[in-house]
């Protein structure tokens, strides 16, 4: 691995000198019926805090990533892809990519002069993979 910040790295190799930057999140949680022991345990602590009011805990997690592609469609279609194969576990896991914005000049977030995200997130819901339930 490098340890230099993803936003002072070269592009790619392939990819095309005319490609944006687009910034994604993917929030992988477990699915409706299957055990979240953490989300339990979480929700077993809260009276001890003296809140009472919460139910139905679950826990997931949020993967944040830039993509370089011709543009977004190409893009998704590339977090899509890591989402399901890589990400989240399609047997126990649901997932939903959001599109957090487009990156100004081209960069990775972090690191000296780091880009920006600009625009708001398009989602893809929970359940809703390429093949209709991932």
């Amino acid at each position: 691995m490098s340890d230099q910040p993803v936003s002072d790295r070269p592009a790619p190799a392939g990819a095309s000198p005319a490609s944006a930057a687009f910034r994604f999140a993917v929030h992988v949680m477990p699915k409706a019926g299957i055990l979240d022991p953490q989300g339990r345990a979480v929700e077993r602590s809260m009276p001890h805090l003296g809140v009472t009011e919460v139910r139905d805990v679950r826990v997931g997690r949020r993967v944040e990533l830039t993509v370089r592609a011709a543009d977004e469609t190409a893009a998704r279609a590339i977090v899509e892809r890591l989402a399901t194969e890589l990400l989240a576990n399609p047997l126990i896991e649901s997932y939903a990519v959001t599109l957090i914005g487009a990156v100004a000049g081209g960069a990775g977030a972090g690191g000296a002069g780091a880009a920006t995200a600009i625009g708001a997130g398009a989602v893809t819901p929970i359940g809703a993979g390429p093949e209709g339930g991932a």
